[in-house]
């Protein structure tokens, strides 16, 4: 941190706009070398402050549903908007159509049912010099993600259609009118299971996708992480646009949601007491449940500037939130020092999935929203007990 962090009201999410650069030049670096249209997935982050940068260096954003397809054109115009839901709202279809360029249905079942609207938008989107194509999300059967919680290829998933009933369907001309397909099954992994991924992938659709105009490969593709092989990425997607490619050369897009935004913010906390139960435990400002979720259902712990695991220094603290929650424990840490209350922390690597999944469980304020450019943290969003009341009743 370039300014005092003692000076920041707490708890804040400080978005460190450098390292979102940093980020973005990758990204950036993939489309140019591949061919590839890279989107934001607003899913994991939706400052949309930092939109229109974001434009500048990616093709657009992609989207869960209607409120993100309209934050996405509303927010970075210009760029293009994809969106894809395991079920649409039949109130909501006609809107979607208009606002975004891709539709991705979970099954062939959504995309008869929302066919005819479909082509009709298509027409008149058409005659504005703007486009609509729709796809099929499929599940090909093969992931390596371990967490059973974000493995959409797991038994029983209901993300995505099956490879077998996803040909049937095909064959049969039920997908008359499909130009893409969509697959996403990787969590935080690199090329090599992308590689893997893709030989499957390959096997079963190959005679499809040379039909189509567009593959998307989802996200979970940690390309800005520092390990990543980006040129292995770059390789891969130019031999599967070669192999696929017949009548015309075929789009590909991918949707790395934490990569745009990988280490790229942190959330400062302050400590608000310090009591003993066995050992030494901690209370901030700071709740798992309410402003980092994943904490808990990933779960992971993550990590604090400046601090050790436990037993590595000779202070050790167990930090929980304020809440009632039993559970409400972030982790435990060891530091050089004895901590005093008011202490300020440096939460790690808290852009991604934690702005957009916070929550106000037991009235807990939301934090502050800042961005840290050219050494100064500017607080662009603050909350208050109306943010609470406005989403009850």
């Amino acid at each position: 941190m370039t300014q005092n962090i003692n000076t920041i009201h707490t708890p804040c999410y400080v978005v460190q706009e450098e390292k979102l650069i940093e980020n973005l030049k990758v990204l950036s670096y993939v489309q140019k070398k591949s061919g590839a249209h890279v989107l934001l997935a607003q899913k994991a982050f939706s400052m949309y402050k930092e939109y229109p940068l974001i434009g500048r260096y990616l093709s657009g954003t992609t989207a869960s549903g209607l409120y993100e397809a309209r934050l996405g054109r509303e927010e970075m115009p210009g760029r293009e908007v994809h969106v894809y839901s395991p079920a649409y709202r039949k109130e909501d279809m006609e809107e979607i159509f208009f606002t975004c360029d891709h539709v991705i249905f979970n099954t062939p079942n959504q995309w008869k049912q929302y066919k005819a609207l479909a082509q009709t938008v298509r027409a008149k989107k058409e005659k504005q010099g703007e486009s609509l194509s729709c796809g099929i999300r499929v599940n090909p059967g093969y992931s390596e993600i371990e967490t059973d919680l974000y493995n959409p290829c797991i038994s029983g998933s209901r993300l995505g259609t099956p490879t077998g009933q996803f040909l049937e369907a095909w064959e049969s001309g039920d997908l008359e009118g499909i130009e893409g397909i969509h697959f996403h099954t990787l969590c935080e992994q690199g090329a090599d299971v992308l590689e893997r991924t893709l030989e499957v992938v390959k096997r079963d659709y190959t005679p499809v996708l040379k039909q189509l105009k567009w593959l998307n490969m989802g996200g979970g593709h940690h390309i800005t992480r520092k390990d990543y092989d980006v040129e292995r990425l770059i390789r891969l997607i130019n031999q599967l646009r070669e192999a696929c490619s017949e009548a015309s050369p075929l789009t590909i897009y991918l949707e790395p949601g934490e990569a745009v935004a990988l280490q790229a913010g942190i959330l400062v906390t302050s400590v608000l007491d310090i009591m003993e139960n066995g050992k030494k435990l901690a209370i901030l400002d700071t709740s798992a449940a309410c402003h980092m979720p994943d904490v808990l259902e990933m779960p992971y712990r993550p990590e604090i500037l400046g601090a050790g695991m436990p037993g590595e220094k000779p202070y050790e603290y167990t930090f929980g939130g304020p809440t009632c929650l039993a559970g409400d424990v972030i982790g435990t840490y060891s530091f050089d020092r004895e901590l005093q209350i008011g202490d300020r922390l440096v939460f790690c690597d808290m852009a991604i999935y934690s702005l957009v999944k916070n929550n106000t469980f037991n009235g807990m304020p939301l934090p502050d929203i800042a961005i840290e450019r050219n050494g100064t943290i500017e607080c662009i969003k603050q909350f208050g007990y109306d943010d609470f009341k406005g989403r009850l009743s």
